[in-house]
């Protein structure tokens, strides 16, 4: 799963979704881990609930940067280590529960960048302006195209390769 998570992000710069000059809302998974707490929107801004998604990570996993952009804040808050980067789509993604920041406010990160090391859990929130979004939206998703099946003993035809795209890349069309 590790290496397919890997192979798959550094192909996902060459299929179009992560291209840096265009400004798509595709964004890549920070680690390749399970989502063990779902985006639950508050009711109010002091309510609770998640505004982003927690991952279960094992202590020293590197954290990587969704998509380009600049560090925004690197530190920490009531003892908890964040970073935020602001991407040229608008979007501002939050890294938290981090052991080690690997950035500082105002450097450019790439897509895939070290930004930290994860400890037990990493929290990934997505933000426009102070409006939290689901991230799950927002996370870049294989599309598989339909292939024919073959007739008896001929063989299988070339089918369209796969596309990747997320659901808030859907939406905008």
């Amino acid at each position: 799963m590790r290496r397919l998570a890997v192979l798959f992000l550094s192909m996902w710069g060459g299929l179009g979704v992560g291209d840096t000059s265009v400004a798509s809302p595709c964004l890549a998974p920070p680690v390749a881990a399970v989502v063990v707490d779902r985006f639950r929107p508050p009711g109010c801004s002091w309510c609770p609930g998640n505004r982003g998604l927690e991952y279960a990570t094992r202590p020293g996993t590197t954290v990587r940067a969704a998509a380009a952009g600049r560090v925004e804040f690197s530190g920490s808050v009531a003892g908890t280590l964040y970073v935020v980067v602001r991407h040229r789509t608008g979007l501002r993604t939050t890294y938290g529960s981090l052991a080690v920041r690997a950035v500082a406010v105002g450097e450019w990160v790439q897509r895939g960048s070290r930004v930290g090391t994860a400890g037990s859990t990493l929290f990934f929130g997505v933000r426009l302006g102070d409006r939290y979004l689901d991230p799950q939206r927002y996370l870049v998703q294989r599309v598989r195209r339909p292939r024919l099946v073959p007739v008896a003993g001929r063989p299988r035809p070339p089918g369209r390769p796969d596309r990747f795209t997320c659901t808030a890349a859907l939406a905008r069309r």
